[in-house]
């Protein structure tokens, strides 16, 4: 189990070190920020899809392990299954965070910025803590 809390932990937490690289590459000046600024229709195509993306992905990513074949798998299959779908749960969140980062910066549009905030905020509802693992692999009668 705690392999597999280690591989979460490394993606979730490299995903933020990344968007805080982000973060400080542009802050300092190193990237030109607002690259995009006067792409208009770019910008609305863009900020609809991933406006979108959190309607729809950040609502799958919290109820993911509830439903019945996940909630299943993880029964049967613990830790293998974790690995995957845990996985999948992070990078539901997580790239669209790191996306959304960029993309601030590109346009210069807090919208892409509190996206990229909203995402960060749900990685506490999925933190794979050690009892979090264990709980989510658990059946009712161990």
């Amino acid at each position: 189990m705690q392999n597999t809390r280690t591989v979460l932990l490394a993606v979730l937490w490299g995903m933020l070190c990344f968007s805080l690289l982000l973060v400080v590459v542009y802050e300092m000046g190193w990237m030109e920020a607002g690259a995009f600024a006067g792409r208009a229709k770019s910008e609305y195509f863009i900020s609809v899809v991933m406006e979108l993306e959190a309607l729809a992905g950040i609502p799958l990513a919290l109820r993911l392990f509830k439903w019945k074949k996940v909630e299943r798998e993880l029964k049967q299959k613990k830790q293998r299954a974790l690995r995957c779908w845990g996985l999948i749960r992070l990078l539901i969140l997580c790239l669209p965070m790191v996306v959304n980062t960029m993309l601030y910066y590109l346009f210069m549009n807090p919208a892409f910025g509190y996206l990229a905030i909203i995402h960060a905020l749900c990685l506490m509802f999925v933190y794979p803590s050690l009892d979090r693992c264990v709980a989510e692999t658990e059946s009712e009668d161990e």
